[in-house]
């Protein structure tokens, strides 16, 4: 589709909307909002190492939900790996994602 997963430009990263998929881009753990959140979370960690940052950086987050019902799973995930960074995060509800079974999609911004 000719994009990236993370961007760094200066000190500033973005890391393009992720959904929880394997490495053969199946949805991992279909309809549980709280695992494909970590796994999610999980992916942009990697990218952002990629880009020489780390969650640490992180300074917002933005989560899709395709049932806003999911909002205390998808915020304990997002808890267990921000509670220290505490960024700026926007939780919305959407219509569908990318994948048919994909119940959160994941973008972050990171200042390095």
């Amino acid at each position: 589709m000719g994009y990236s997963r993370a961007i760094r430009a200066g000190d500033t990263v973005r890391v393009a909307g992720t959904i929880a998929t394997d490495d053969e881009g199946a949805v991992v753990a279909p309809g549980d909002p709280y695992d494909q959140t970590r796994h999610a979370l999980d992916i942009v960690a990697d990218a952002l190492d990629e880009v020489g940052a780390s969650v640490d950086d992180v300074v917002r987050t933005r989560m899709y939900v395709t049932d806003i019902e999911d909002m205390d799973a998808v915020g304990r995930a997002h808890g267990e790996v921000f509670a220290d960074v505490r960024p700026a995060a926007t939780m919305v509800e959407v219509s569908g994602l990318a994948a048919e079974d994909a119940v959160v999609e994941v973008e972050i911004e990171a200042v390095v």
